[in-house]
């Protein structure tokens, strides 16, 4: 039950800050280059750089660093297997490390492995800071102004960026209402914490009737909702607040332009430290 409430993702923490006030098509463009950078980067020094650039960004938005871990917890299985699965599948050059039965592991696996995790780390925590920063209006708007060109060949870009918006707010509702339903069974004796994990995993299957009971009686009340408003889509729509990039946009993408600059240069010309 602790775990449901450590899942942050698509949260939005109201700020101020520079990073706040970022044109959101910036900000989601500069996310993709992020993940992009993060994928080429190739060393230990390349790796320092893009963590460096990261905490810059989570200490000018005031996000602390508990927040961003605590939404990291429930992912902590998928990261340690994928670091697991990396150490013993990469082979390396002469004596292995240690060996059982056909198994072995190198030098260069240990390092494969660490910055595997470090890179899914530095993923996870990139994309954080787009939900944390941005709200979900802004975040439709953005989304549907950077797919606006695609309706030339009939893409239904206000549909497609609602969609997308609408899922990401609901995330933390759909986790307030397993949360209660889970607190519910729980009181009329439902153990969901004994046992193995294929016992566990059964225990669960009672929570999913009702939640995507709930998740569908809210989809037909926004529905209606909506309905209600007239609302017919995103012909003749007109925002209350237009996009427009500023100055802090501008350095923004100076930086994560240096930042991909300099991971290239790295991995062209590569800089060893304590041999890696």
């Amino acid at each position: 039950m602790a775990m449901l409430k450590d899942i942050t993702l698509g949260q939005y923490f109201p700020g101020n800050t520079p990073l706040h006030r970022m044109d959101p098509r910036m900000k989601i463009l500069l996310t993709i280059a992020y993940i992009v950078v993060l994928f080429v980067a190739d060393g230990l020094v390349s790796y320092l750089a893009i963590i460096a650039f990261l905490c810059t960004a989570i200490a000018i938005s005031h996000i602390t660093p508990k927040m961003i871990l605590r939404g990291m917890k429930t992912l902590i299985f998928i990261i340690a297997l994928t670091g697991i699965l990396n150490m013993f599948y990469t082979k390396g050059e002469g004596k292995p490390l240690l060996s059982f039965w056909n198994v072995a592991i190198y030098k260069e696996g240990i390092v494969t492995a660490v910055f595997m995790i470090v890179r899914i780390i530095l993923l996870i925590s990139g994309t954080f800071m787009l939900t944390y920063t941005t709200s979900p209006l802004q975040l439709t708007d953005g989304i549907e102004s950077l797919l606006k060109p695609l309706e030339k060949i009939h893409v239904p870009a206000h549909e497609l960026a609602m969609m997308m918006s609408i899922a990401l707010r609901f995330i933390p509702t759909l986790i307030e209402e397993a949360d209660k339903i889970m607190s519910a069974q729980k009181a009329r004796g439902a153990d969901f914490e004994s046992g193995g994990l294929l016992r566990r995993a059964k225990a669960l299957i009672p929570l999913l009737v009702p939640l995507f009971i709930s998740a569908f009686r809210r989809a037909d009340e926004l529905a209606v909702a909506m309905e209600c408003r007239c609302y017919h889509g995103g012909e003749g729509r007109t925002r209350m607040r237009s996009l427009k990039f500023g100055t802090v946009d501008l350095w923004a993408l100076l930086t994560v332009a240096a930042l991909a600059a300099a991971v290239i240069l790295l991995k062209i010309f590569p800089v060893e430290v304590f041999g890696i």
